[in-house]
């Protein structure tokens, strides 16, 4: 239990670390030093904004937007623009400037109207020099491009303020849209289609030119899906994995408890409530966010949901232990148990690589995954050299009946009942005189070469 909270505290620090950025506004040290009275961080693409707000006339302002570059990642184009009306921003309908990355290392940057057809996939094709926009007039474009540092845009825009149109700007209310994107025509100034990560699909922003305060669908729903991912990972990939070992190991071999079925069933029930609260939370995220889709972790997610409730009805209609037909409901059980181990395990790191955190996320997973492996490994190679030590005196002793049971209950419960029912054949069918020529030829060696004589006896036999 001390991994789970552990790893709760690492991710909610990370979390409340990266919502700490972002809310200091007022302390932007911009990429680009050129002289803005105002700047603020971005929520996404690790964008920043500046702006001067013409004293004398407020429909003026000078805008800069940048976004850091780097060897590793450097874009072709980048994208900043303006919405209209007070309702939220989106891509449609954006009044973009554009600056697209030439090969003899400047910008070209242009205007580009984007239209219900360029969602569609149609080409985005710049307007004239001489064609403005109808509700915004751009002047004093240009670009600037730092290999490895930034790249930019400035311009000065005059926007139509009017306060009885609510299809107007509204300095208090700025809506704005940012992007990048990694093909381009240069050519013809044609941007291709931008990546459709949660990073892209979310920059947008509702912000206060005076007060700097922005307001983000994209953030709200940032912390939504660190919520998601918290209860998704402790739920399902830590407490439900912990529950099984409980069950593996410590219910009569190697280490006996006598409440291990509460301590199971506890884990379980709890990892369970905190895994469904995190797969409803996801599916709230999935209903309100129709730009994107992940069908593989939502297939995945759905899967895990309803297999996990059918494991969960076990502790209801489960057999009884005398039934005739509860072995083979147990093999069921421990098999689907673990079958969904391996699912969620690689569905919460599909949702680690949809989400992009900082890379704590990752790292502190599989941190808490090597722990529980380790645990689990440890009890095993114990639980079998365990066995084999009390076992082969039984062994050399022909007295393969009486030790197929302590073998059965050594394993796993699913594995212990198929190699007691595999041996239990097998051994109808062994020579009589096996047992005595076993001991017989093992007596006289100890340790690795009695092992490897016990085998070659035991292929002798005829099993089958």
């Amino acid at each position: 239990m001390w991994c789970v909270l552990i790893f709760i505290l690492i991710l909610f620090s990370s979390s409340f670390d990266s919502t700490t950025a972002h809310k200091r506004t007022n302390a932007c040290t911009p990429i680009n030093p050129m002289n803005m009275s105002n700047c603020k961080k971005l929520i996404t693409l690790g964008a920043e904004l500046g702006w001067n707000v013409n004293i004398n006339n407020k429909s003026h302002i000078d805008i800069l937007f940048t976004i850091p570059i780097s060897t590793d990642d450097s874009p072709k184009w980048v994208a900043w623009g303006v919405h209209p009306g007070r309702k939220r921003p989106h891509m449609v309908g954006t009044r973009a400037i554009i600056a697209i990355a030439q090969s003899n290392g400047t910008l070209k940057v242009s205007k580009y109207n984007i239209t219900s057809d360029t969602k569609r996939g149609c080409r985005l094709q710049p307007l004239q020099p001489s064609e403005d926009f109808e509700d915004v007039v751009v002047q004093n474009m240009s670009g600037d491009v730092k290999p490895n540092r930034y790249m930019s845009i400035f311009a000065t825009l005059i926007l139509r303020l009017d306060c009885l149109d609510s299809d107007a700007y509204d300095i208090e209310r700025f809506n704005h849209v940012w992007q990048v994107g990694y093909e381009a025509d240069e050519v013809h100034l044609e941007p291709k289609m931008h990546p459709t990560a949660l990073q892209n699909v979310d920059s947008t922003e509702t912000t206060n030119l005076r007060t700097r305060k922005g307001i983000s669908v994209g953030h709200r729903r940032h912390h939504l899906r660190t919520v998601h991912g918290i209860l998704n990972i402790v739920g399902w990939g830590i407490l439900l994995p912990f529950g099984v070992i409980m069950a593996r190991y410590f219910r009569k071999f190697p280490f006996p408890i006598t409440r291990w079925f509460c301590c199971h069933v506890s884990c379980q029930i709890i990892g369970y409530v905190l895994g469904t609260a995190g797969w409803a939370t996801g599916i709230w995220l999935g209903q309100a966010s129709k730009e994107y889709h992940f069908h593989t972790h939502n297939i995945l997610a759905m899967n895990i949901f309803a297999f996990t409730t059918l494991q969960m009805i076990a502790l209801r209609l489960r057999p009884l232990p005398t039934d005739d037909y509860r072995k083979y409901w147990d093999m069921y059980h421990h098999f689907l148990g673990y079958a969904l181990l391996a699912l969620i395990i690689v569905n919460i790191f599909h949702g680690i690589a949809i989400l992009k955190p900082n890379r704590t996320w990752h790292w502190a997973y599989i941190g808490i995954l090597a722990v529980l492996a380790s645990v689990a490994l440890g009890l095993e190679v114990y639980t079998w050299s365990y066995a084999a030590v009390k076992l082969t005196p039984e062994v050399t002793q022909g007295s393969m009946p009486t030790m197929m049971p302590q073998l059965a209950v050594a394993m796993s419960p699913d594995a212990g009942m198929l190699l007691l029912e595999f041996l239990g054949h097998a051994w109808r069918g062994v020579n009589v005189q096996l047992g005595a020529r076993l001991s017989q030829y093992s007596s006289r060696m100890t340790g690795g070469e009695r092992l490897v004589a016990e085998w070659r006896v035991w292929s002798e036999g005829r099993f089958f």
